[in-house]
């Protein structure tokens, strides 16, 4: 029978055996991991609106994208490992490492001078990004049983939404202040940081006690290597190919380079057996294997929307980069309403495929309606559909970390939960990377059809006329879509071509993450449902150590 849902199996009492935590005492654990993810959430939001005035202050706006990839590389990197190590040593340990690291780069990065500097303290950062995310939900794994643990992850989810919303907004205000407090506004954008984070190392540090015994298993360095080499010239390439070009022989180079690296470290992993850094036992487990496939095309899917909607709000309505974090609002109520409610009915019905097969499917309707708006949309119609994206988004991310961690053996349990985050996190970096590419190779051709067809309009002839230095940039070559701030002082009439170019290309960009999505949609039904396990991670562990005895 299982326990009651006001308890959770786990613990390291007097009496030798796990025992169970209250409410209370999984909530005060919950709010330390909280803080800790809501630093990692609100960088990657509160960055969406400041890179640009950052950027101007550190005078770097030709390399302002390195800043993002520096960080892009070591979080990236460091999440399997940070899953690995906190089998071996802990979880408490290595999180209070995440923690510090993160913090340590974001006071490094306040004091930037440049920015060669802040990107180089952006990639501090970004190690201990890797593992706010992924031991966080591990920490959940071990404290809390499958059946009930979705109730509990959807606080997780309601800490994106909130730094969805709020992120933008903070940046925006940090980025446009002179200074706060007698230091550069923009500074702010990192110090903020600062109190989250100590009060989040205090809570961790004096709450999180869970028992562990430490397993004696060699670190796979070279493993780690190997995936460096392997993915840190495929996540350049991937933000800077279209820069490059996709065939450039710098492009090729890193190809090379990073297919090298796959097969070394498959073949280390394959070496290393248990100790791997990412066993490749695990793979011949249906579940883990089919969940990270769509991890991995749904995270294409969704940052392909994320990277979209900013853009059409933000290019084709005006929106000011505060307020298209603001217009998102609908799609964050929907996944906290979705995540909320579906962990829910996991906890009483144990069932979980129904979720991510309807919220994929909801997603892939989401992403075709998205690609039906045009500049003369109302902001209404395309809020709508956002709630309704939303509603997708949360019945899924959550469920398929999930349906990972009711599957592998405990001792594997922060590999697995790190391995979802990884494999999503490099689908996201896939997305925006084609999704990028897509737009900005159809943009020009949809602008000058758009032109074309405007030239038998007698408004935009007038205007025309009217904007002869205008006319002479159409005429001497087209315009330079690198900045479109134009936009918001030409006229409307000379506007109107540019902004419905944007609208269609944008338009293709969701078309196609509508397909992506609808590839992952197909691939879930396949997804073999296991029944939730009653036991948290701690008595699983407590299980299998205690079976040996049991025979004898």
């Amino acid at each position: 029978m299982s326990e009651p849902t006001s308890r959770a199996e786990v613990g390291d009492r007097s009496s030798g055996g796990p025992t169970a935590l209250s409410h209370r005492e999984i909530m005060t654990v919950l709010a330390g991991l909280m803080l800790g993810m809501l630093l990692s959430a609100l960088d990657m939001t509160i960055m969406a609106s400041a890179t640009k005035t950052i950027a101007d202050e550190l005078h770097g706006q030709t390399i302002q994208a390195w800043v993002t990839t520096a960080y892009l590389i070591t979080m990236t990197i460091s999440t399997p490992l940070y899953g690995k190590l906190s089998d071996i040593f802990g979880r408490k340990p290595m999180y209070l490492t995440s923690i510090s690291l993160f913090l340590a780069g974001s006071v490094l990065a306040g004091v930037a001078n440049s920015m060669y500097e802040l990107a180089a303290f952006r990639a501090v950062q970004g190690l201990g990004a890797g593992g706010l995310m992924s031991l966080a939900l591990a920490i959940i794994a071990d404290i809390v049983s499958p059946r009930q643990r979705s109730r509990y992850q959807g606080y997780f989810m309601g800490i994106w939404g909130v730094s969805s919303v709020a992120g933008p907004v903070v940046g925006g205000f940090f980025a446009g202040a002179e200074s706060f407090a007698g230091i550069d506004g923009w500074r702010w954008v990192f110090l903020v940081n600062v109190p989250i984070g100590i009060i989040a190392l205090v809570v961790v540090a004096k709450f999180l006690n869970v028992p562990h015994t430490r397993v004696k298993q060699r670190v796979d360095y070279w493993g780690a290597v190997a995936l460096t080499v392997a993915l840190v010239p495929l996540l350049i390439v991937a933000e800077q190919g279209r820069e490059w070009g996709w065939g450039s022989t710098t492009a090729v180079l890193m190809y090379v380079i990073g297919t090298l690296g796959i097969a070394a470290f498959v073949l280390v992993e394959r070496a290393m057996g248990d100790a791997a850094l990412l066993p490749l036992r695990l793979f011949r487990r249906s579940v883990f294997s089919l969940s990270n496939v769509i991890n991995f095309i749904m995270g294409i899917g969704m940052f392909g929307m994320m990277m979209s909607l900013p853009l059409y709000l933000q290019i084709v309505k005006g929106a000011t980069p505060t307020e298209s974090g603001l217009l998102t609002l609908p799609m964050t109520a929907g996944i906290l309403v979705a995540s909320m409610g579906s962990g829910i009915l996991i906890s009483k019905t144990g069932r979980y495929k129904r979720f991510p097969v309807t919220g994929l499917g909801v997603v892939s309707v989401a992403m075709f309606l998205f690609a039906q708006i045009g500049v003369d949309t109302p902001l209404w119609q395309t809020m709508l559909v956002m709630g309704f994206a939303g509603l997708g988004l949360g019945l899924c991310m959550q469920t398929l970390i999930l349906a990972i961690q009711n599957d592998v053996p405990p001792r594997d349990m922060g590999v697995a939960t790190s391995s979802a985050t990884f494999f999503r996190s490099i689908g996201g970096t896939v997305g925006t990377a084609v999704f990028l590419s897509v737009l900005f190779s159809v943009v020009g051709g949809r602008i000058a059809n758009a032109f074309a067809s405007a030239r038998t309009d007698p408004a935009f002839l007038a205007a025309l006329r009217e904007n002869p230095e205008f006319a002479e940039s159409l005429s001497s070559g087209g315009l330079d879509l690198n900045n479109t701030e134009f936009l918001n002082t030409i006229d409307p009439a000379l506007a109107r071509p540019v902004l419905t170019g944007f609208a269609e290309s944008i338009d293709t960009v969701f078309m196609v993450g509508g397909f992506v999505m609808a590839v992952a949609f197909v691939l879930m039904w396949f997804l073999r449902e296991v029944p939730l396990s009653d036991k948290s991670g701690i008595e699983r562990v407590a299980e299998d150590e205690a079976a040996p005895v049991a025979v004898h």
